[in-house]
């Protein structure tokens, strides 16, 4: 009965929140010169200083309290309401990609850096500027009617989502390492990301595993070089390497319970040898992991281990091996999606939220959501005119952002808030 009469008396009180969401549209023509801004000026992974300073001065100015320097560059704006309640987190993420924009705007970014060695053009290629620009306008939204907010809100603006450079740390989980949750710990965690494979006013969500587990490997085959008309006086990495890749194919096919939940494991490259006539000392090679089950993702890792050092024995070659563990699978809570998924039909209307089934792509909002519930979903931002099927894909060049759509991503946020 108790339950009953909290339920009950959840429906029939008076709607929080009354001026929000006539705030909402007033908002747009803000939202979009700072979407427009970031994407002039992106800037990669562990080096969104200027976006760090930007988002900074925005939350300062609305009176959020703001925490810098987690993670390097990360942002956190925490907003407390006039009333008690929950806790809750809504995350941007805010680098952007080695990509040379070749998108007809205005706004086009022009910007260069150095990446690996070469120095590139920078693209907000996969949408985080939206997502920023998105949250920016939701903290400015609560902030403008605080009084109606009972608990509190962090707005995570998080560095280094595509991966930090090479050997350094960064992202979500830096974050959470260096104490983004130790003193104030949120109930759920909250987070989209824009996609061109849907129409603009869809959006995509699944309870339960929804992105893959990412990982890379690195796999050196060191033989012995020989002249190749004679391959007995030397131990042939290449022949150790093709073999080794063939074996590894039967861990999916014949040693993955499928059934459970699918797994991938590619080579993206190899690299050995000169000359036609010359055995190489040695190859390299570099693959992915993907998977939807940590369980799953343990075995593949033991049984990738097996394998090469095994054909390598047989073989007589040695082996240098190494798996660098990335991002867990992404996972939506069951209990938070099926609480929260109506108050996101009531953004798209019900029949515009699709289930995507599982997606091979990762994303470091799971090490949110491996830390507190979290919902996780995708929004659409190629133009309803347009086919989404044949639109340039996230971290492509051409990849274009359907800019009526992302007042869609402010909307949900706030339905998010007022309905939990």
């Amino acid at each position: 009965m108790k339950n009953l009469f909290v339920l009950l008396l959840f429906s029939f009180s008076v709607p929080a929140f009354s001026d929000i969401y006539s705030d909402i549209n007033n908002i747009e023509k803000n939202m979009l010169e700072w979407r427009r801004h970031l994407h002039q000026n992106p800037e990669l992974s562990n080096r969104e200083f200027k976006t760090s300073a930007y988002i900074e001065s925005h939350l300062r100015s609305l009176g959020i309290e703001v925490k810098t320097n987690l993670a390097f560059t990360g942002v956190v704006g925490i907003l407390k309401g006039d009333k008690p309640g929950p806790t809750l987190a809504l995350r941007a993420d805010m680098d952007a990609l080695p990509v040379n924009e070749q998108v007809d705007l205005s706004f086009a970014s022009k910007v260069t850096a150095e990446y690996r060695g070469e120095t590139t053009g920078v693209m907000h290629a996969c949408g985080h500027d939206t997502h920023v620009a998105i949250l920016m306008a939701v903290a400015q939204l609560f902030s403008q009617n605080k009084t109606d907010l009972a608990g509190t809100l962090m707005f995570i603006f998080q560095p280094a989502e595509e991966g930090a450079p090479d050997d350094e740390e960064g992202g979500a989980e830096l974050m959470l390492e260096e104490g983004l949750f130790n003193d104030l710990k949120p109930e759920a965690v909250f987070g989209l990301h824009v996609t061109s494979n849907m129409n603009s006013g869809y959006a995509a969500f699944r309870t339960g595993p929804m992105m893959a587990a990412v990982d890379d490997f690195e796999l050196k085959v060191i033989g012995k070089q020989a002249h190749g008309s004679r391959p007995w006086s030397g131990i042939d990495p290449i022949v150790t390497s093709a073999q080794i890749i063939n074996s590894v194919q039967t861990i999916v096919s014949r040693r993955t319970d499928v059934t459970k939940a699918p797994a991938v494991v590619t080579f993206g490259a190899i690299k050995g040898g000169i000359r036609n006539n010359i055995i190489p000392d040695d190859v390299t090679m570099v693959g992915t992991i993907r998977n939807f089950d940590m369980g799953i993702r343990n075995d593949i890792h033991r049984q990738l281990q097996h394998i090469i050092s095994h054909v390598a024995l047989a073989n007589e070659a040695a082996v240098e091996f190494k798996i660098n563990e990335g991002y867990p699978v992404t996972i939506n809570d069951p209990d938070l999606g099926v609480k929260m998924l109506p108050s996101l039909k009531k953004v798209f209307g019900a029949q515009k939220v699709i289930d995507p089934g599982l997606i091979t792509g990762a994303e470091d909002f799971s090490f949110f959501a491996n830390e507190v519930p979290g919902f996780y979903f995708f929004m659409g931002v190629t133009p309803i005119d347009k086919d989404a099927k044949t639109a340039p894909t996230n971290h492509s060049p051409h990849f274009y952002v359907d800019e009526s759509a992302l007042l869609n991503g402010v909307k949900a946020f706030v339905q998010f808030v007022q309905d939990y």
